[in-house]
């Protein structure tokens, strides 16, 4: 190589060095490819940044917004369901109360019931004695008297205090003649029958051994003796409201 070709090599050299400066100029500031890619990139970060804070928040502020409304909505809605659920729990229970108070009222006498307890008792104590020989003893009702004409209403506090003021009562006096068995059976008879009676004052004393037939001749009874037995019996029976009200305004005694 000579000294000519050494000098064509330095000027072609600065020929490329001109050439490599050829990128954008702003403000003294050279773009080089290096430079750009960061520019971009701060522009990408500033632009996400921008619609982060623009329109992704906001929409997320009205997304929770939305779902806080939903879940009040919801919590209302359950609240609701629970009162209806309540609602038919007691209106069940009423209907349940009420039945028992009908069934509770119909363990009480009524005016129909006292009506026919003569015939009911006379049907108990002529019960017995079907099956018996002729010269045995016969159970018999001797004695049916009303101890009173009216019902009085229960203020003495001999069934409970909780009781005075919201039940009646009527008394009969009944005595009976028959054996200790026939006896014992006509008021275990008596105490199944549908209204409620209480039977107080019970008293048995025995009954001749001989009896006076339609002749008027004494006949002697085989098997056991009689028994005459005196009690009363006491028929409860509720108020209506009308007396609930005459009861509750009278004075105490």
């Amino acid at each position: 190589m000579t000294l000519s070709d050494d000098l064509n090599f330095a000027e072609q050299a600065g020929d490329l060095d001109s050439g490599a400066s050829s990128y954008p100029v702003l403000f003294g500031l050279t773009f080089t490819p290096q430079i750009i890619g960061v520019l971009v990139g701060v522009a990408g970060i500033t632009g996400a940044f921008y619609i982060l804070l623009n329109m992704v928040m906001p929409a997320w502020d009205n997304y929770q917004q939305q779902q806080a409304k939903s879940s009040e909505l919801q919590g209302q809605l359950e609240q609701k369901k629970n009162t209806i659920k309540q609602a038919a729990k007691v209106k069940e229970d009423l209907d349940q109360a009420k039945q028992q108070k009908i069934q509770v009222l119909g363990l009480f006498a009524n005016e129909k019931t006292l009506d026919t307890l003569l015939l009911d008792l006379n049907r108990l104590v002529e019960s017995g004695n079907i099956k018996i020989p002729g010269n045995a003893v016969t159970a018999k009702l001797q004695k049916f008297v009303p101890a009173s004409q009216q019902a009085e209403i229960i203020t003495d506090g001999s069934l409970g205090p909780l009781v005075n003021g919201q039940l009646k009562r009527t008394s009969v006096n009944l005595e009976i003649v028959g054996t200790y068995e026939q006896t014992q059976s006509i008021i275990r008879n008596i105490e199944r029958l549908q209204p409620l009676l209480i039977i107080k004052d019970y008293q048995s004393t025995l009954a001749p051994v001989a009896a006076i037939n339609q002749l008027g001749k004494v006949v002697r009874r085989i098997g056991p003796a009689p028994i005459t037995t005196a009690f009363q019996i006491q028929a409860l029976m509720p108020l209506n409201p009308e007396e609930i009200a005459a009861a509750q305004a009278a004075p105490k005694k």
